[in-house]
């Protein structure tokens, strides 16, 4: 079972970015899509972006323009770089290889 540590969360102000980052146990990352999800307080998790093995991505609607979903196999680690943050955009960030992980927490203050 692939173990997931997501990463790279914190405090910004509205209008800053941050990178998050999503590390994998095991030899399989790169054969595996991998999705990012998010979930705000009061909310349903919301899936936002995913990035195939070859490098194909997708986003939904609202984040396109403003959050880029990247991976690199050879770290076993995939990135979601996420710009011109509102504070809407706090949740708690979650990516998914078949699982989640435990998930990093994202405030954006205005």
């Amino acid at each position: 079972q692939v173990q997931l540590v997501e990463s790279g969360g914190g405090l910004v102000q509205a209008g800053g970015s941050l990178r998050l980052s999503c590390t994998a146990s095991g030899s399989i990352f790169s054969i595996l899509p991998v999705h990012w999800y998010r979930q705000a307080p009061g909310k349903q998790r919301e899936w936002i972006a995913m990035i195939t093995s070859s490098g194909l991505t997708n986003y939904v609607d609202s984040m396109k323009g403003r959050f880029t979903i990247s991976r690199d196999n050879a770290k076993n680690t995939a990135y979601l770089q996420m710009n011109r943050l509102k504070p809407e955009d706090t949740a708690v960030y979650y990516c998914n290889l078949g699982q989640y992980g435990q998930g990093t927490q994202v405030t954006v203050s205005s």
